[in-house]
């Protein structure tokens, strides 16, 4: 897309390719660097980033908004050039949107350094590698129009995610934090709307390639698998008997709270990280 042109990091794939395999060769180095060395704890630079990534997604699903708003989007389905300066408003956005997804590599990043190993799994893995490559295509081929829904339902979900995350650092917070299972339904949730979404513009077609529809879709598609297999994992799974007979029942609770609730760091109890 023209309109596109000379903006940072698109005019090339490279930098994007390089800084993908940098992100991976840092979890796989990481993890040899950290074998034998205590976790880092890094509570300031995670509030610190959470809150950043917290304030960069507000801003993104407010412009958002107000973008396509401006512009007369069309829910249904939009196209690429019939809103003139709103869509170049919304790639505006949007290309921050794709940045953002290089800065979410530092997720992994901590997990490396504070030795989460059990929560650098494959769905977080693939969830961050490719939607920063996925998204350089979005940004050179159809940087608005129907392109713009799927960040703003995901900025919004980022804004809940990325708060929880900031203030399970907090100690004091971490008893508020009893809404982490339903921020997972909220992500499936997402995904659906984003895939009828996407779908609604290949059934009453307005001009937006059919192609990418179809591969959005897809994508989605994916997530939805994976993210269902996390939560039947994660929340589903009763625990095993022999689990029941090694928890003791004494000198565990504190203030109404098992100990390992005081224990796990950044407030997630051992379990796989939203994504």
């Amino acid at each position: 897309d023209a309109r596109v042109r000379g903006w940072f990091l698109l005019d090339s794939y490279l930098p994007t390719f390089f800084l993908t395999g940098a992100y991976l060769l840092c979890i796989w180095l990481g993890n040899k660097f950290m074998k034998d060395r205590p976790p880092f704890s890094l509570r300031v630079h995670l509030i610190v980033y959470n809150l950043g990534i917290t304030l960069l997604s507000l801003y993104m699903l407010i412009e958002l908004v107000l973008a396509t708003w401006e512009g007369g989007y069309n829910l249904q389905c939009q196209n690429l050039h019939s809103a003139g300066e709103a869509d170049i408003r919304v790639a505006k956005v949007l290309w921050w949107y794709y940045f953002s997804k290089v800065i979410e590599f530092m997720d992994t990043i901590f997990f490396v350094l504070r030795k989460k190993s059990s929560q650098i799994t494959f769905l977080h893995v693939y969830h961050h590698a490719t939607m920063f490559n996925i998204w350089w295509c979005v940004l050179n081929w159809i940087p608005c129009g129907q392109s713009f829904f799927g960040p703003t339902l995901n900025s919004f979900i980022h804004v809940l995610m990325y708060s929880y995350y900031g203030l399970s650092v907090i100690p004091s917070m971490r008893k508020y934090l009893w809404w982490k299972k339903y921020l997972t339904q909220a992500q499936l949730i997402q995904f659906l709307l984003t895939i009828v979404h996407t779908l609604s513009a290949a059934v009453k077609p307005c001009g937006f390639p059919f192609g990418c529809l179809m591969f959005q879709s897809s994508y989605m598609a994916t997530l939805v698998i994976l993210f269902i297999n996390f939560y039947i994992k994660t929340y589903r799974k009763a625990p095993s008997r022999t689990a029941i007979k090694e928890t003791p029942v004494t000198t565990e609770i504190k203030n109404g709270f098992h100990k390992n609730y005081f224990a796990a760091t950044n407030g997630f109890l051992n379990n796989k990280k939203a994504q």
